[in-house]
């Protein structure tokens, strides 16, 4: 009830300034020239004030919106999930000298075998017409002495849900890098007491690409399947920055013939 009398009163209000500035504007031409010096001081306060709204106004609702879970879906899709870290802010949104096995956020961890790290994550806001996702994922990699790094994605139980051998697993990445280097993909999907790998390297042809997982090639048990992850893997990232602008996952079944 309170809430919806300020909101009340604030138009009220709004609408009683309206008015006083409408018959100022129209009484300008004949006002004297204390009274208009005196009006010309308010209005450019209030300018001042106007332009601040206006200008944070259209920059943060030209953003993608937080939480958003737009993505691209193929045709028959049946899941499909964008990681925490490229849809919602983050506690903490970055780490210097990163360890192995930094967890960055929920179901995300980072992974190298450094002896010492030179490596820096931050988690960014997405700000070009073309995003979709509300953040993206920067790694500054400056001296590397080891012989990989990776960020490990936990999907989640629904992923595993009904996962058959006629089932494609869809990725895709909006990947930008200072210099050229290898980025692959590993599906790992444990099934009792074994873990069924597949790898597919990420033809780095343009910003946004794809990959696909046919299972019918993996000797997976549908009837034990617990939990999938994927590995990001990169090779020979010294001195390079990589931002992963959106990262999706989805999964569809296969046309029958």
């Amino acid at each position: 009830m309170a809430r919806h009398i300020s909101a009340l009163m604030e138009t009220l209000l709004h609408r009683r300034s309206l008015r006083r500035w409408s018959v100022a504007a129209h009484a300008a031409a004949r006002a004297d020239v204390g009274t208009l010096r005196l009006w010309r001081g308010r209005a450019r306060h209030l300018r001042r004030m106007l332009d601040q709204v206006i200008h944070e106004a259209d920059h943060r609702l030209a953003l993608p919106v937080l939480g958003s879970n737009a993505m691209k879906k193929p045709m028959g899709t049946d899941w499909s999930w964008r990681p925490m870290l490229w849809k919602g802010p983050l506690p903490q949104p970055g780490l210097a000298s990163v360890p192995s096995k930094a967890q960055i956020c929920d179901g995300a961890t980072i992974f190298h075998d450094c002896r010492r790290s030179e490596l820096t994550v931050r988690q960014i806001r997405n700000t070009r017409e073309s995003d979709i996702s509300p953040f993206g994922f920067r790694m500054d990699v400056f001296r590397f002495d080891g012989s990989f790094l990776s960020l490990v994605l936990d999907l989640p139980e629904e992923a595993a849900r009904g996962l058959r051998l006629r089932h494609l697993i869809r990725l895709d990445v909006i990947v930008e890098m200072e210099k050229p280097l290898e980025i692959f993909a590993r599906l790992n999907i444990k099934h009792g007491p074994n873990v069924e790998q597949i790898v597919r390297e990420l033809p780095l042809t343009s910003e946004e690409v794809m990959v696909e997982f046919d299972l019918a090639y993996s000797k997976m048990n549908e009837k034990r399947v617990e939990k999938l992850w994927v590995d990001l893997i990169f090779e020979g990232p010294e001195m390079n920055q990589v931002i992963l602008r959106d990262v999706t996952l989805s999964r569809r079944p296969r046309a029958e013939i």
